[in-house]
């Protein structure tokens, strides 16, 4: 009784919210009527002779042309809330021929809550599960909108809501690694919360409020028209005070909605669903850590894995590998995965994994050849070796562009291609006035100063600085060219016995990985002719960074962070930065496609039902800093040199993303080493951890 109680407590308040909702409207339509009632007063009183006069003529005219006036604004105003077109979730539909077993286990876990059943079911890249109402007629396929708009009222006969029942949406990690017990518990709260949705008044203020939302949305868009930006401006303004005037209302009738459901699934599987909890927030913690660490390097590279469903199972069970607090997780992947309830789970998966990529990326809907997918056992050689190598390439270009020579004094012939050694060499301090470290309140032209500064101590005080922005292609000497004359000393290496940093932090080897320069195939034969990397009119592949900075020297925001780097780092990350930006603005005209209908897989997602001329909608990371930028670029190159001189291999961490192997183990100390590099200038770190592994800084590397 008392759960019967607590349903009916729960949906008796929620109706009474929904008619204070519902009331608003109400009101909303008698103030616009109220000058109509009035034109109407004084009009039928200058007809009976009782408001007779000159001043009485005068108001009737001007009441009559506001009550008009009012009377069109609200049919515009409610005609634009009854056909806008209210905001839907990206998802992936999933039929029913293509999912039976799952259909079935929803509507019979539906029959067990006696509630209507959902009219179908969607899959979104989130790690969350609701209701959604698509009855709206821009939300059906054309031949069902009308039949659909027909049994939409708030008045229609009950034995037709089943055909209105809102979607019932699930996020695609909880199909991967949950088992089918696990899923049924999760799913029964909000499968309940149909029940409650099917009541007239609720759908009604529920249409009420999402008609305001997308009237507001409306009034934003942007208009070149004087007169539309007026009546936007005036549409905009009553959207947002009903909306105002709704809020605490609506919030309240959806926590009684809500309160409702879980009352009412407390007798489904209510043990379960405990346990079940925990694994929520599991998938949650694996599903964010593969998007940031493992999916976004290969979307910036133009490669969209094709299994990140699979890949969060993976992420997950070496979760559990390594933490003895997740070690009873693992032993539950004897039992019946969700995804079998699904007849091609992997046409889902791909489907789910090509979403993603766009919500949180931006890329285009279709696969071509410069955004295709790519398998996990490709990720290694196709997205992890080439992102290093790419930046490592970028890294030589901005140093050419600042003017650094290409090999020391004194070095053996052959040696003067893109090493390790020439970087190392640049940002190695060789006294105390180069030390010095920008303050936080330089001057936003600080990096452009450093990097005059640098230009000077390499090639002397009357050469002339490199200019940041101009052509990378300029007239730099070709790589295998004889060095230029110079009477500037060269940073000379630290000793490789210097006391090394203390190392250990297992987290810390993951780098931060940007955009990609060149999408040119890597070349399998080191000898083989490679192109100039220091070529701008190399093509770059059109995906990159969503968030790439546009400015070329470091923004107000970014001096703070370039404080505790020396004078030379901060002109390298400048010049980093401007690269990147160039790369982009290139990058972008070429890349910019048309939105399509037609995605890739067998399923896709349902484009005709949002908006994706904004993607992307989600970004997954706000824009990294300069020395993000730098530290990135500096363990790349240090990375291709372990690859191409110690016998190093490129591999994927499901946690940490790209990581280096030596002899199949990860390295897991190579950032503290970097970063001394970055902040302080000294190598000597970072030069013990390359002669403890045999690396040649010296040694010309292999780059796209």
């Amino acid at each position: 009784m008392t759960g019967i109680g607590g349903v009916e407590m729960g949906a008796q308040a929620a109706r009474s919210r929904a008619l204070a909702v519902l009331r608003v409207r109400s009101r909303a339509l008698a103030v616009a009527l109220l000058p109509a009632a009035a034109a109407v007063i004084l009009l039928v009183g200058g007809s009976t002779g009782h408001l007779a006069g000159g001043g009485w003529d005068v108001l009737r005219w001007v009441v009559s042309v506001l009550a008009l006036c009012v009377l069109l604004a609200a049919a515009g105003i409610a005609l634009v809330v009854a056909r806008s077109r209210p905001a839907v979730t990206p998802t992936v539909t999933v039929a029913e021929e293509s999912a039976p077993d799952l259909y079935r286990m929803v509507r019979d876990l539906a029959d067990r809550l006696d509630v209507p059943a959902p009219s179908a079911i969607a899959l979104t890249p989130d790690c969350d599960s609701w209701l959604e109402d698509r009855t709206h007629p821009a939300h059906g396929p054309p031949p069902a909108e009308k039949h659909h708009d027909d049994l939409a009222g708030p008045g229609g006969p009950a034995h037709r809501r089943s055909a209105t029942a809102p979607v019932l949406v699930i996020g695609s990690p909880f199909l991967w690694w949950m088992r089918v017990g696990e899923l049924r518990a999760v799913l029964a709260p909000v499968v309940a919360g149909t029940g409650p949705s099917a009541h007239p008044d609720i759908a009604a203020a529920r249409r009420f409020i999402r008609g305001l939302d997308a009237a507001v949305a409306v009034a934003s868009a942007g208009r070149r028209d004087p007169l539309s930006r007026v009546a936007c401006a005036g549409l905009g303004w009553v959207s947002r005070l009903l909306l105002r005037s709704c809020r605490g209302h609506a919030a309240e009738m959806e926590r009684g909605v809500a309160a409702a459901a879980a009352e009412r699934a407390q007798a489904v599987d209510y043990g379960l669903r405990i346990v079940a909890q925990e694994q929520v927030g599991l998938a949650y913690a694996g599903w964010d850590r593969l998007l940031t660490r493992v999916a976004l390097p290969a979307w910036r590279m133009g490669r969209w894995p094709s299994r990140l469903d699979v890949g969060v199972v993976a992420a997950l069970t070496e979760l559990s590998r390594r933490d003895r607090l997740a070690e009873g997780f693992a032993s539950r992947l004897g039992e019946r995965p969700a995804c079998d309830l699904l007849e091609e789970p992997g046409v889902m998966d791909e489907a789910v994994s090509l979403l993603a990529a766009r919500l949180f990326h931006g890329g285009p809907a279709e696969t071509g050849a410069d955004w295709s997918p790519v398998g996990w056992e490709e990720y290694p050689e196709e997205v992890v070796d080439r992102t290093w190598r790419t930046d490592a390439a970028r890294l030589h270009r901005v140093l050419d562009t600042l003017g650094v020579r290409r090999a020391a004094e004194g070095a053996a012939p052959g040696t003067d291609g893109p090493t390790l050694a020439r970087v190392l060499d640049h940002l190695a301090t060789p006294d105390a006035a180069s030390t010095t470290p920008l303050t936080a309140g330089s001057d936003a032209h600080a990096a452009g100063s450093d990097a005059h500064a640098a230009t000077e101590t390499e090639n002397g005080p009357d050469t002339p600085p490199a200019d940041l922005d101009a052509p990378t292609d300029a007239p730099h000497p070709a790589y295998g060219a004889p060095d230029a004359p110079t009477d500037a000393p060269q940073p000379a290496y630290e000793d490789p016995d210097t006391s090394r940093l203390p190392f250990g932090d297992s987290d810390a080897s993951r780098p931060s990985y940007g955009d990609p320069g060149a999408s040119r195939p890597p070349v399998d034969d080191f000898d083989a002719p490679q192109p100039p990397y220091g070529d701008s009119r190399t093509p770059h592949p059109p995906y990159g960074d969503h968030a790439t900075p546009v400015l070329t020297i470091p923004a107000e925001d970014d001096e703070d962070d370039l404080a505790d780097t020396t004078a030379r780092g901060a002109a390298l990350a400048a010049g980093l930065t401007a690269q990147l930006a160039r790369e982009e603005a290139e990058a972008r005209p070429a890349g910019a496609r048309a939105p399509s209908s037609a995605p890739g897989p067998a399923a896709g997602p349902d484009a005709a039902l949002w908006d994706d001329r904004a993607l992307p909608l989600l970004p997954l990371q706000p824009p990294r800093t300069g020395r993000e930028i730098l530290t990135a670029h500096i363990t790349a190159m240090v990375c291709c040199a372990a690859m191409d001189t110690a016998g190093a291999a490129p591999a994927l961490d499901w946690l940490d993303g790209p990581s280096l192997l030596f002899d199949g183990a990860r390295t897991a100390d190579l950032a503290p080493s970097v970063l001394s590099l970055v902040e302080t200038g000294d190598p000597g770190p970072l030069r013990a951890w390359m002669t403890e592994l045999g690396i040649r800084p010296e040694k010309p590397v292999r780059l796209v």
